[in-house]
């Protein structure tokens, strides 16, 4: 069974960082993706940033510019470094691995974001 946990999250003031880690339980070359999808209260999940296989990334628009994902392939870790923080960026904060039609989810990482 495949499992991702986040941590990272937190309390943070507007125009403050942070660096979210997703820990995979396997190699993440096994997976076509890892992706880190935000949940603002009372909204669906949104993709925020994504890392393929081949290294190429991928952002929704309201985060770029601010937001970068990276890996450390050695300890098959993705990172989401977010920037520039906005009170709307406020919510829940997930990892997925995804291989072909599957996708797998971490229980995910609150972030409130104060203005």
């Amino acid at each position: 069974q495949v499992q991702l946990v986040e941590s990272g999250g937190g309390l943070v003031q507007a125009g403050g960082s942070l660096r979210l880690s997703c820990a995979v339980s396997e190699n993440i070359f096994n997976f076509n993706a890892i992706s880190w999808y935000h949940q603002a209260p009372g909204l669906q999940r949104e993709l925020v940033a994504s890392i393929n296989v081949g290294g190429r990334t991928n952002f929704g628009d309201s985060v770029k510019g601010r937001f970068t994902i990276s890996r450390d392939n050695a300890v098959n870790t993705v990172y989401l470094q977010m920037s520039s923080l906005k009170p709307e960026d406020t919510g829940v904060y997930y990892c997925t691995a995804t291989i072909l039609s599957r996708q797998y989810w971490g229980p995910g990482t609150q972030v409130p974001v104060s203005s």
